[in-house]
């Protein structure tokens, strides 16, 4: 059986080539409600004892008030562990910052911004800390033209330093598959751009519309949807275009739904998110206000106190995560999804079905069960988009329902995402199900359950 732990990846110790620049830290203080700690249930009630007449005893020993003993490989998505005792950085992040950042304090580690400075982005940083193939070398060395590469130090930590075929280094180091197009393919397979009224806007949908607040994320995926405008500074996030933005959404009352997406929303620093998203609630048929984002994943230092403080004042505001894969749920991402959940923000999380990567029943069912332990909905399961270049990610759709069939019925119904087509050339999602309607046999429709046997239920052709 595959094992999701986090590999022991067996770092060789370098030198940081120099010191990395000082960050002001973040407030550490929790919004309010917010813990990740388990706490004893208390009894109802106090109840009243005799009292005892006071007796003269010897002085007692010092108490010991150190904390409980954690152990640095406790599994916090373990079904008997305690959230108190768990670790708050992976095992595989802690040695890789034994061997390629020994020299950062927590505090620098922990700051957002420090991890976006300190970026892998180039050939000589990936060779810094991984073995290249050729596919990957042949990549980076000729990829100007194509998305860029960029990891931060948080998730290059749970990137198998020999293995290219790791599902999480293939999903964000670039290989030479990515200059092969095949047929079917397009730079814009969705027709974002027919249906862009103003620049950085998709109206596709009669009540919601997509805005696009920048094109910048802390890591890119090798698959990306928007990889013909993502990372290339097409799409900044000034207040001229947003302005336009902004101004459609007023003059258009149908729109009710608001997702924000990129590039990744949070990448943008807490006052200018905050400023977008109060224009937005300033337009009175506006009711929901959606964020699209993957820092939980990529970069959970991103989800601050401070930061969830002003999400809550923009409610009702959900959140769609991008979540591809079980070793992406560590302690880390534990934290930062607690937070945003404690400051009442709605999570589902937006999974894309990847060849050798979550292609298979076992790793999804690992992944949707450790998101619910997040308090992560599992939502959509994309299939993947015929973006150029994408063919080495690509499944056969016989797959997708391949695994919504092993995952329905055989584990809980929250824990089952919708399958779904994003239909290329603007068409919009279609759900796809595997087919539990037999036929009918008169006035009964043939059904098949999760184990494969046929129900008949009463459904007369004639109207009573």
């Amino acid at each position: 059986m595959t094992s999701f732990d986090a590999d022991p990846c067996s770092y060789s110790r370098l030198e940081v080539d120099e010191e990395p620049p000082s960050c002001n830290g973040e407030e550490s203080d929790e919004p309010p409600g917010t813990t990740v700690q388990l706490v004893a249930p208390r009894s109802v009630g106090r109840v009243s004892r005799p009292k005892r007449p006071r007796t003269r005893r010897p002085p007692a020993s010092p108490r010991r008030t150190s904390s409980p003993r954690i152990s640095p490989d406790r599994d916090p998505f373990s079904p008997s562990s305690d959230a108190a005792r768990c670790p708050r950085i992976s095992p595989q992040t802690r040695s890789f910052r034994r061997a390629f950042f020994p020299g950062v304090s927590d505090k620098d580690w922990n700051s957002w911004q420090w991890q976006l400075r300190n970026r892998f982005r180039t050939l000589s940083q990936l060779e810094r800390v991984l073995v290249l193939s050729e596919s990957e070398r042949q990549a980076m060395s000729e990829g100007d033209t194509m998305l860029p590469a960029s990891i931060t130090p948080y998730y290059m930590s749970l990137v198998s330093p020999t293995d290219p075929g790791q599902p999480i280094r293939r999903t964000v180091v670039p290989t030479a598959h990515e200059f092969v197009r095949t047929a079917g393919e397009a730079d814009d397979p969705l027709g974002e751009d027919h249906d862009s009224p103003v620049p950085g806007l998709v109206h596709r949908y009669p009540d919601r519309v997509l805005l696009l607040a920048t094109d910048f994320c802390s890591s890119y995926c090798r698959y990306c949807t928007r990889s013909r405008v993502v990372g290339h500074g097409e799409i900044a996030p000034t207040g001229d275009r947003l302005e336009r933005a902004f101004e459609y959404i007023r003059r258009t009352p149908s729109v009710r739904d608001v997702l924000l997406s990129g590039g990744d929303p949070l990448a943008l620093s807490d006052d200018r998110l905050d400023w977008i998203l109060t224009r937005l609630r300033r337009i009175p048929h506006v009711e929901v206000v959606r964020i699209g984002t993957k820092m939980p994943a990529v970069l959970p230092q991103r989800i601050t106190p401070a930061l969830c403080r002003m999400l809550r004042r923009h409610h009702p505001l959900w959140m769609s995560l991008h979540f591809i894969h079980p070793n992406e749920c560590t302690p880390e991402t534990l934290l930062a999804c607690t937070r945003l959940a404690n400051a009442g923000i709605p999570l589902g999380s937006q999974t894309v079905l990847l060849r050798g990567v979550n292609d298979d029943v076992d790793t999804m069912t690992h992944l949707v069960h450790r998101l619910l332990r997040m308090r992560v909905r599992p939502y959509y399961l994309y299939q993947c988009d015929p973006i150029t270049g994408s063919s080495h990610f690509r499944t056969p759709v016989s797959k997708g329902l391949e695994i919504i069939e092993g995952l329905r019925g055989h584990t809980s119904g929250y824990a089952v995402p919708n399958y779904v087509i994003d239909a290329p050339g603007g068409g919009g999602k279609i759900p796809l199900q595997p087919d539990y309607l037999v036929g009918r046999d008169d006035d009964n429709l043939l059904l098949r359950n999760f184990r494969g046997d046929i129900y008949r239920y009463p459904d007369p052709l004639a109207a009573p």
